[in-house]
């Protein structure tokens, strides 16, 4: 089954779930820690409300600072357009722009909790991702855009999109096939990657040193 078709198929919590790992994965690029998303993890697997999860969230934003409020998100409402899009018209390339859409998948989390809100959260989220380890990739994604790769078109994929790529699928089918219980394994799988974004930054960090 195609990523896309994942997505579809996700109840409120493995879109939520999703869309989490995906900024989880990414949290290198806003200069977070480890740990600053751990509350949001908690709440899901408390089954927490949407008025705490909107409380959860705020205080990570808090936490990673700047200002939220010029690319969506403050009001409870994404900055998609519901076409798994939210990049706008950034002119930045490269790991800028890379920084930009790890802001934006941050901002654009819907502090109301809704089904509807998650899922197009964590359709934004997905493409945002893959947008980011594209750009990062030393090696070059021989695809023309990154939707082709989430229905499933995956020839020619360069090493850090494959990965990413097989990361959510593996989340969306762990909290499909496990509920809750599928939320610790996933965690794992986005901590991984992370530690893999995070290696990379670091590694291109240096080379501008």
């Amino acid at each position: 089954m195609s990523l896309v078709e994942l997505i579809g198929q996700a109840d409120e919590r493995g879109l939520a779930a999703s869309g989490l790992a995906c900024l989880d994965r990414c949290v290198p690029l806003l200069g977070g820690d480890d740990e600053v998303l751990r509350p949001l993890w908690a709440g899901l697997a408390e089954d927490a409300g949407a008025a705490e999860w909107g409380e959860r969230l705020e205080q990570v934003r808090g936490k990673l600072g700047g200002e939220f409020g010029a690319v969506g998100g403050g009001d409870g409402e994404s900055d998609a357009d519901g076409s798994g899009d939210f990049s706008g018209s950034g002119s930045g390339s490269g790991e800028d722009e890379a920084v930009l859409l790890a802001r934006r998948m941050l901002a654009a989390a819907p502090v109301e909790r809704s089904a509807a809100a998650v899922r197009v959260w964590a359709d934004a989220c997905s493409v945002a991702a893959l947008r980011i380890h594209r750009l990062l990739d030393p090696l070059k994604d021989a695809g023309d855009s990154v939707d082709a790769r989430r229905e499933g078109r995956t020839e020619g994929m360069s090493p850090l999109v494959a990965a990413e790529l097989r990361r959510q699928i593996t989340v969306l089918e762990l909290l499909a096939g496990h509920g809750p219980a599928g939320l610790r394994p996933a965690l794992e799988v986005s901590t991984e990657g992370r530690r893999v974004l995070r290696a990379v930054v670091s590694r291109r960090s240096r080379r501008r040193g």
